[in-house]
């Protein structure tokens, strides 16, 4: 019947979205690391508050999270946490614990991200999750490139990747990261330490949400897109920059995404369900936080009377698909709004 082919459909494009995902991660990786292992991974580091960074790495994965039902706790000191680091890279390293925390753990399991200054003048982070363990005789060589426990093959995903890539990161700001787990079945934990700065300036206060960072600093952007395989692969494309990205695929999602996340920009798609692009833009640019938004849309529909209406809903930039990348680095490299 129709409907059972439809009902087929849609099955088939939902394998094809998932599995374009995992590809654009393992791409993401495999770069990363690649970079790391020849000397070439940048780290622009600065004065940072480390509690910051674990939010921004939360909000990269609720979706996830979310998604699987977890139950998901963090708590990190009242005060502060200040380090000398990359704010991107260093998200991106927890991110990527969290995601394996939430892989590797059944629907509805716990899992907790907690942070603490130590007496030897660090910094600890620990994401700890109930998911499958991890066998004794493996945790030596986790971080390995190309390393996968056995006992998780069928969840997997990746390359072994992610771990490598973690170490690397945490290697490159002076610190150390560790695995620990009783064995199949009893979770495990990652515990990333970090040295505290030591500098005398108090670490600067964060930027006002929704504010666009300077030149040449990675930037929160919000890609919103119905079509999933263009959302993804534009997120990649910003992440191989250095930005960090996250995708909703409709204009209610947009909105619920954009007030959790806070993001420095927002590149919008026009014709969505729910709610069209332009009555997003008007939304957000109603928010207190908004207000100083990069606004970007994103459409194929290129007309005079089309960027006539994307300026008068409050947008900075008019873009027509396919996006000109060389041209949208260009606008994410600029110091605020047009």
């Amino acid at each position: 019947s129709d409907k059972s082919g439809q009902a087929q459909q849609q099955a088939a494009i939902a394998i094809v979205d998932r599995q374009a995902s995992v590809m654009q991660r393992l791409v993401d990786d495999l770069l990363d690391v690649s970079r790391i292992t020849a000397g070439k991974l940048r780290v622009q580091k600065a004065a940072i508050d480390l509690a910051e960074v674990v939010d921004l790495a939360v909000a990269t994965v609720q979706p996830d999270l979310d998604a699987a039902g977890h139950r998901f706790t963090v708590s990190l000191p009242d005060r502060p946490l200040p380090v000398e680091g990359d704010a991107v890279r260093l998200s991106q390293a927890f991110a990527n614990l969290m995601h394996n925390a939430c892989k590797f753990t059944d629907p509805g399991g716990e899992i907790a991200v907690v942070g603490r200054c130590t007496p030897e003048h660090q910094v600890e982070v620990t994401v700890r999750d109930t998911g499958i363990g991890i066998p004794a005789a493996f945790l030596p060589r986790l971080f390995e490139k190309f390393s996968q426990v056995a006992s998780s093959e069928d969840r997997s995903q990746g390359l072994g990747l992610g771990l490598s890539l973690v170490h690397g990161i945490v290697t490159l700001h002076g610190g150390s990261v560790v695995a620990q787990s009783d064995g199949v079945g009893t979770g495990s934990a990652f515990v990333v330490r970090l040295p505290l700065s030591r500098a005398r300036t108090p670490v600067a206060d964060p930027p006002a949400p929704g504010a666009v960072a300077s030149p040449g600093v990675g930037k929160r952007v919000l890609v919103v897109d119905d079509n999933e395989d263009s959302a993804a692969s534009l997120a990649a494309l910003l992440r191989l920059a250095g930005h960090v990205v996250t995708m909703a695929h409709d204009g209610r999602a947009a909105l619920a995404a954009a007030d959790r996340f806070r993001p420095d920009v927002m590149l919008l798609d026009l014709g969505m369900p729910h709610l069209d692009g332009f009555e997003v833009c008007r939304q957000v640019r109603r928010s207190p936080w908004g207000r100083s938004v990069l606004l970007i849309a994103q459409t194929g529909w290129g007309q005079e009377r089309d960027r006539r209406r994307t300026r008068e809903a409050g947008f900075d930039w008019h873009l027509t698909k396919p996006v000109d990348h060389l041209e949208l680095q260009r606008l994410l490299s600029q110091p605020g709004r047009a």
